[in-house]
């Protein structure tokens, strides 16, 4: 089901099997390319994030459209980057358009196995160039209350950064108290100030924190030193979280994936 920000859609699947856990991947795709853009990479890509067997994928940094880049490289898909990823294995996905320039646009994508109910992108960005924004999904998993996902792409300005976790948290309070949320995404917190206030935040862990004792280092992928990629859980239980960090995902991105378990 092809969904941007503003359009709802519905398909019940109140009559399968209760689940109680789902797999979650999250990556800043880099638009497709390796770090610095030497190489067109999507393809590969798309078989490396197929090969996690996730649920639920969310993505930053994916491209909905770019006219340069279609007539330029050879294989360019012709649908938006996240169909493309999204292919046959994941029959949900939603679109959050968050930059906007004369050759295309790109933004923040969920694919999913379980309906997406309904979404919406929140513009966070605050002033200059840099376009960001929350995408906020609602999936209808089976034996579950809805559950909640917000895939996130955050400032790489610190002042602007605490501002957009204020409207994070502020969304989180407006959500049911008793729902499972999942936050994932691309936090660019290198000086972890925001984990310290999401952590704080009406029941949040960390997957990595809960279970490492630290954030996981993801940037940049093939010599990671920073902790700038997130994966936050309310009224759900983290498992077994891994970095992505081997080949083939040292060479597909300048971010290296997380991948959680979500015992719900």
């Amino acid at each position: 089901m092809n969904l941007e920000a503003g359009s709802p859609g519905f398909a019940s699947v109140s009559q399968a099997p209760a689940v109680h856990r789902v797999k979650v991947l999250t990556v800043n795709t880099h638009k497709g390319f390796t770090a610095f853009n030497r190489r067109f990479i999507l393809p590969e890509l798309r078989e490396a994030v197929r090969s996690t067997g996730a649920d639920i994928v969310f993505l930053q940094e994916v491209l909905g459209s770019h006219d340069r880049h279609a007539a330029r490289y050879p294989g360019w898909p012709q649908t938006s980057q996240y169909e493309f990823l999204a292919d046959s294995m994941w029959s949900d996905f939603a679109y959050g358009r968050n930059a906007v320039y004369p050759d295309g646009h790109h933004g923040n994508a969920l694919l999913s196995k379980y309906p997406i109910i309904e979404h919406r992108n929140l513009d966070v960005s605050i002033t200059g160039p840099e376009r960001r924004g929350l995408l906020h999904c609602v999936l209808d998993v089976p034996g579950q209350r809805q559950v909640h996902a917000i895939c996130v792409h955050l400032s790489l300005l610190e002042r602007h950064r605490q501002k957009q976790l204020q409207l994070l948290r502020r969304l989180l309070d407006a959500l049911p108290a008793d729902a499972p949320v999942i936050i994932a995404g691309d936090f660019n917190d290198w000086q972890l100030r925001g984990n310290r206030t999401l952590r704080l935040h009406r029941g949040l862990h960390e997957a990595f924190e809960r279970h490492h004792g630290l954030l996981a280092r993801t940037y940049p992928a093939r010599l990671p030193l920073l902790r700038l990629d997130r994966v936050y859980l309310r009224n759900a239980e983290s498992h077994a979280p891994r970095i992505l960090g081997n080949k083939p995902w040292t060479h597909l991105s300048d971010h290296l994936p997380l991948a959680v378990e979500v015992r719900l």
